[in-house]
């Protein structure tokens, strides 16, 4: 087999599984601090045993985040010797900052908010609250900042035998496609930590029980599902979308599965991408709607992909369907949240409906599926660079390592990460079964 797709394989998986657990760190890290600063503020028993619960919910993630993010680090050194030799100068500082300020940040905080009872929480634990927030959105950032360089370089210079060096750290950390980029990551991982705070909050009312802190917890997360769900669209989606329109105009065609370079180009809602007879089979289109959104005006020409050699087209189908999944999903998130909203405002009838209790508590994965397929646009989408019109991912992976040792890994890591989700549900549904209460 080719080590370069065996290599892409098994980075794809860990870190795949891995972000499902930062999804919900990040997205949940609010809602901790929101709980724990309430309960500080008075005798708020109920607010102490929702600080606790999710508490215990967000350490579970943080745990299972750290265990398969190790690897990542290692994969570096191991799959991919030629890309940490050529750019470690640069990505190693955003990294090393992300485990010295942030991951240290948020794990000795979340210990302080592990250790005592929430029900004599003060002023120093909603504090410890903030800070766990704080550490994990940050710990976001600086991983975000780093992928940011890969998509968008900036701040290096060419060194001797064609290693990138630091010359800049500041525009590394705040590159503009960086902001707006962990600004969507950020706000995909909220509307994740909404729908997580009302789905669990809508089982506990069809199941009858823990019923006052059900609805709080229905209520709240279902108006943060919403509020990001809207903020996904725009302005990050957007802003983030016209950072791919300006830098990676090839990534843009792809996931929107325009072949021919076209004035007034319209916006593709569905339809499938045929890479051989290079058009998009069966689409149903808005006319001019993807012009206005790339450029802004809606007679503006949009380049195709046969503008382009074929050899810098990223894998076109996967790109395509893997955006339209996540825009499709986001789409419906604000159709779900808007409709509860909606009845949580008319006299709180989503409390008393079940169909839309079953609706959150079914939704909850999406969020999920949603992110992950992000990501997959912006990664995949990338390709065939590893940092962008600089290194070429072919030009990158280990050539000491065989295809076969990384494929033996790969089964590996397999086995060893389904033991640790088996883990992961089983310590999450008996904490959600046992209850805040």
């Amino acid at each position: 087999m080719d080590p370069v797709l065996v290599d892409r394989l098994q980075f794809a998986f860990t870190v795949m599984f891995h972000y499902l657990f930062p999804i919900a760190t990040m997205g949940l890290a609010p809602f901790v601090a929101y709980y724990t600063w309430r309960a500080a503020r008075g005798d708020d028993a109920d607010a102490a045993r929702a600080a606790r619960f999710w508490t215990k919910i967000f350490a579970i993630n943080f745990a299972i985040g750290v265990v398969t993010g190790i690897p990542l680090e290692f994969e570096f050194g191991t799959n991919w010797a030629s890309f940490a030799q050529r750019t470690g100068s640069v990505i190693g500082q955003p990294l090393a900052m992300e485990g010295i300020f942030a991951f240290f940040l948020e794990s000795i905080f979340l210990g302080v908010l592990l250790y005592g009872s929430p029900e004599r929480a003060g002023r120093r634990r909603a504090i410890a609250a903030a800070l766990v927030c704080v550490g994990s959105w940050l710990s976001g950032y600086f991983i975000v900042a780093t992928d940011a360089f890969m998509q968008h370089p900036v701040g290096y210079a060419v060194g001797p035998h064609g290693t990138l060096v630091l010359t800049n750290i500041w525009a590394v950390l705040t590159s503009p496609f960086a902001l707006w980029q962990y600004a969507h990551v950020l706000v995909g991982a909220l509307v994740a930590g909404g729908f997580i705070v009302a789905g669990v909050g809508a089982y506990y009312l069809l199941a009858k029980r823990d019923e006052p802190l059900a609805r709080d917890f229905v209520r709240r997360g279902a108006i943060v599902a919403l509020v990001f769900s809207l903020l996904a669209i725009f302005p990050t989606g957007d802003r983030n979308g016209a950072d791919v329109t300006a830098t990676q105009p090839v990534k843009l065609a792809a996931m929107e599965g325009l072949f021919t370079s076209t004035p007034s180009a319209p916006l593709a809602i569905v339809g499938m991408p045929d890479t051989q007879t290079k058009q998009l089979i069966d689409p149903i289109y808005v006319p001019s709607l993807l012009s206005f959104l790339a450029y802004g005006n809606l007679h503006a020409e949009v380049k195709g992909l046969t503008a382009y050699a074929v050899a810098l087209w990223p894998p076109v189908e996967l790109t395509y369907y893997a955006y339209h999944v996540m825009v499709g999903l986001g789409t419906i998130f604000v159709a779900i949240a808007g409709v509860c909203v909606l009845a949580l405002l008319w006299d709180g009838r989503l409390f008393r409906t079940r169909g839309l209790l079953w609706l959150l508590l079914l939704a909850m994965p999406f969020p999920y599926i949603a992110n992950e397929a992000g990501w997959v646009v912006s990664e995949v989408g990338r390709q065939p660079w590893i940092v962008y019109g600089v290194l070429r991912t072919a030009d990158a992976y280990s050539t000491t390592v065989a295809s076969g040792e990384a494929l033996f890994t790969l089964i590996g890591f397999a086995g060893m990460y389904f033991v640790l989700g088996v883990l992961f549900l089983y310590l999450t549904l008996r904490e959600i079964g046992e209850g805040p209460v």
